[in-house]
């Protein structure tokens, strides 16, 4: 299957599979260029790796602060992965 840097439709998105989707670059979802650069310099390549970073790391990349986190976000909910819950703990 060859691969492309052109977003997909909504459609084409949701009729992946989990695999798929996992497997597909940051480049391919719909990020911007600035944003891809920011995640690929932190070693971030694929959709797998950057459900597996922490908003926290996220953050902590030059550049990257809560608008561009928000951009990601929704690049990753347009391709039917949930924006995280962040969790509220209470002091013990």
């Amino acid at each position: 299957m060859a691969t492309t840097r052109i977003p997909l439709s909504a459609s084409e998105e949701a009729s992946r599979s989990l695999e798929e989707r996992l497997n597909l670059s940051t480049a391919e979802i719909g990020l911007t260029v600035r944003t891809t650069n920011c995640l690929e310099e932190r070693g971030i390549f694929t959709v797998r790796d950057l459900l597996q970073t922490t908003r926290d790391d996220l953050l902590s990349i030059s550049n990257f602060g809560e608008k561009t986190l928000e951009e990601v976000f929704k690049a990753l909910e347009a391709i039917q992965f949930p924006r995280p819950v962040r969790e509220n703990r209470s002091p013990k």
